[in-house]
């Protein structure tokens, strides 16, 4: 990395000849401008009109992506980079790069990622027809709010493809997606390392591809955000679901054992068995959070946390072994005492109500010790001490 050079703004490009060169110099003239020492890098992912001569001659380097999509477009792009800091933005004229020294202050500032905003919601502002109006009003505002809620993240403004951070960052966070999940991977990813995040207000112009199909596709790729949500957040997808799930399996399996009555419902074998199916799935879906945050925590996709490893060291394998057995011995115990019953008839017909207030029980208890066993298996060996 080049120490004199500043910023350097990336442009991921594909077919964009009517108007790279346009957002080249719009550039340079921003870092111009601002007093900035940098560069503009346009990362082509295998433009068929010319775009990489028009970026060249507009004062542009070009380098190649050759992986295609736009996050493999971008992360050719940061690593060719010379600058500290990188401000990034599409090639179609829809993003306006005079906002670049703006992104650069909130860096020397202290921010480590400067996310634009267009949405009012953050200060900023869409023109008339920029932005579908699926896109404006429901997308990115409900996408926006899902990342809030799940990640805590401070931005507005997810979808925004006009954003500045220091280039340690990018080293750091070691982003995976190709596609256009790369800006939401890194937003999640920031929030995750509780990175110091600020909001720059900028506007959404009209892009000049005239006419043609925009990159983004509004439910596939949309689809692919949400799975990425869902994929980085096993608390709210798995632990306190499953939680939840467990809680509400002992309660009213507890109920339904005594034969307690609601109103006028009495809770009985029925009642019983939902029970336990609440508690198995619970139990599995906590099971999954676990694994889910321990990967998360080994493959630095989310920071270390002291929480989790009392809990990681909580489920030794000798306590898994040791519950889950204990476990499976109460269950067989249990159903042990109605064979005992059985028997004593002469293997004849049982009351099933009595009897499967002990059977029901038995057999969840039995088939929650062994997840408890086969979990303590699998999490030691997750977390496993390796060179």
């Amino acid at each position: 990395m080049d120490s004199i050079l500043e910023v350097t703004v990336v442009m991921p490009c594909l077919n964009e000849a009517k108007t790279v060169a346009a957002c080249v110099r719009e550039a340079l003239q921003s870092l111009q401008a601002g007093g900035l020492i940098g560069e503009v890098v346009v990362a082509d992912n295998g433009s068929m009109d010319g775009s990489q001569k028009l970026a060249t001659d507009a004062g542009a380097r070009v380098v190649q992506a050759n992986r295609r999509g736009y996050g493999a477009a971008l992360m050719a792009g940061i690593e060719a980079a010379r600058g500290r800091y990188i401000v990034m933005g599409d090639a179609d004229g829809s993003y306006n790069f005079g906002d670049v020294p703006r992104f650069v202050a909130a860096l020397r500032g202290g921010s480590v990622l400067a996310q634009g905003c267009r949405l009012p919601a953050g200060g900023g502002s869409v023109d008339a027809g920029a932005m579908p109006w699926s896109h404006r009003w429901i997308g990115n505002p409900g996408l926006t709010w899902l990342a809030r809620q799940m990640f805590n993240t401070p931005v507005h403004d997810v979808y925004c493809g006009l954003r500045g951070f220091r280039r340690e960052l990018y080293d750091r966070l070691a982003l995976k997606c190709t596609g256009m999940e790369f800006a939401t991977e890194m937003i999640i990813k920031s929030a995750l390392h509780r990175v110091a995040t600020s909001e720059v207000s900028t506007t959404l112009r009209r892009d000049g591809r005239g006419g043609r199909a925009p990159h983004l596709r509004t439910f596939r790729d949309g689809w692919r955000t949400l799975r990425l949500f869902l994929l980085f957040s096993p608390q709210w997808v798995h632990l306190i679901p499953g939680l939840s799930l467990f809680i509400f399996g002992l309660v009213v399996g507890v109920m339904a054992w005594m034969g307690a009555r609601i109103g006028s419902a009495t809770l009985g074998p029925h009642s019983l068995l939902v029970a336990s199916a609440a508690l198995l799935v619970g139990q599995q879906s906590l099971w999954v959070g676990l694994f889910a945050r321990s990967f998360a925590v080994i493959e630095g996709i989310a920071p270390f946390n002291e929480r989790l490893a009392r809990i990681q060291r909580g489920f030794s394998l000798e306590r898994s072994l040791f519950v889950g057995l204990g476990l499976v011995i109460a269950g067989l115990g249990s159903v042990a005492v109605v064979f005992m019953q059985w028997q004593n008839n002469e293997y004849g017909p049982l009351d099933y109500p009595t009897t499967l207030r002990w059977v029901i029980p038995g057999i969840t208890v039995i088939a929650l010790g062994f997840q408890t066993v086969s979990g303590g298996f699998a999490l030691n060996l997750l977390t496993l001490e390796r060179k």
